[in-house]
């Protein structure tokens, strides 16, 4: 497979939960490249990893599609660790490598893992319609939504709107507070998309519903259940929800996105700062890569969701459902997706919120993992992310069928 057919193999079977999207200063042309992170870690037997497959794929940061990257890989063919670009593009410092950022969608798995641990508990049944759960919210016309097609994208709730229709709608609104629930009556207002279970959209919607089941079913909010299952057990110190605080706290790297003018000319935006209670328990964790690896192996392994409830994140829904609008195959389980990597079954998550790009995947006996965060330019785009995508194929080769 040529370079060219690899970008659009990888761009089409990776873009996962990432959608489009404004712009501070420009990146010039000729700003020189900072050097990478060092030392840029690698362990002895880590020799049937492309170790220069994976430089070379965060080489070169400042660049027009990333500003930083930070990248963990690890499993039995040894561990990697690496990272590239710059704090901001003001000072040009190298970027922090323990850095925090925006994990985007990567959130859902921990949205996932902690209504399955309810459901291990017996506190609520997966096949039970969520209406049951939430009476007063879901309205007749999704009494037959059960809470598991509220993780697999099978409810048929449509998607709405929350910040603009252009992304310079979204800047100017950057900082409006979103209610859950308010969300969830607006989806609920329009009729289905499809028949619940026939077929899969990937949406934010029905992890907006899950938490609301969390806060429901424990008595606390989404935020302090997720925090009291899992970030304290694992001692994740550096993950945290921000609420409706619309900053990164403590050490971080800047995100910029490309904002196109009306004269057609880009410019880069710091937007860093950014609310995210529009994506709440489907999209608002904080993390860094240290502690997401950390929460791959411990889920993967059976630590954080145990017995027949894990497979649930790792089985897909029945071959008859298909992709809404597309009628391609179904790709998404309870919190996770699937794909063939490299001639590997690999599953995983990625993640998209401005500014940054996130991806956690490991194969499932844990040979081979990856976690990366991105500080990219078009971290909503359409598109997957070019030093993302780099990353991927370096870590576990270009994708195959089949």
């Amino acid at each position: 497979m040529n370079a060219r057919a690899t970008r659009t193999a990888v761009a089409t079977a990776l873009v996962l939960g990432i959608a489009t999207g404004p712009a501070g200063p420009a990146l010039a042309a000729a700003r020189a490249p900072v050097a990478a992170i060092t030392p840029i870690q690698e362990t002895p037997d880590a020799k049937a990893l492309d170790a220069k497959a994976l430089r070379a794929a965060i080489a070169g940061l400042p660049k027009a599609d990333a500003t930083a990257a930070l990248v963990r890989v690890a499993g039995t063919d040894g561990n990697w660790r690496g990272g590239s670009g710059v704090h901001d593009l003001e000072s040009n410092r190298p970027a922090d490598r323990d850095a925090r950022f925006r994990a985007g969608s990567v959130t859902k798995v921990f949205t996932a893992a902690v209504v399955l641990q309810l459901a291990g508990e017996g506190r609520l049944d997966l096949n039970r319609p969520a209406r049951h759960y939430l009476p007063e919210l879901i309205p007749a016309t999704y009494r037959k939504v059960t809470v598991r097609q509220l993780l697999n994208h099978t409810s048929g709730i449509p998607s709405v709107g929350s910040g603009g229709d252009t992304l310079d709608e979204w800047y100017a609104h950057r900082f409006d507070l979103h209610d859950a629930a308010d969300t969830v009556r607006e989806a609920t207002s329009h009729e289905p998309d499809f028949a619940p279970g026939t077929q899969q959209h990937y949406a934010n919607i029905g992890y907006t519903v899950a938490g609301l089941l969390i806060e429901k079913v424990t008595g606390h909010t989404y935020a302090a259940e997720v925090s009291r299952r899992i970030l304290k057990p694992l001692h994740l110190k550096d993950t945290y929800f921000p609420g409706t605080d619309p900053t990164i706290r403590g050490p971080y790297n800047h995100g910029y996105q490309i904002f196109t003018g009306t004269d057609g000319t880009n410019e880069l935006r710091d937007v860093s700062v950014w609310g995210a209670t529009d994506a709440w328990a489907a999209g608002d964790l904080i993390s860094t890569t240290a502690d997401l690896e950390h929460f791959t192996r411990a889920l993967f392994r059976g630590q954080v969701v145990g017995g027949p409830l894990l497979e649930e994140m790792f089985t897909l829904p029945g071959a008859s459902v298909r992709e809404y609008g597309t009628g391609g195959p179904a790709a998404y389980s309870v919190g996770l997706s699937v794909m063939k990597l490299g001639g590997r079954e690999v599953w995983g998550k990625t993640g998209g919120r401005w500014g940054y790009n996130t991806a956690i995947a490991a194969t499932r006996d844990l040979s081979r993992t990856l976690v990366y965060s991105v500080n990219a330019t078009d971290a909503k785009g359409e598109g997957m992310n070019p030093t993302a995508m780099n990353i991927v194929v370096a870590a576990f080769g270009t994708p195959s069928s089949g």
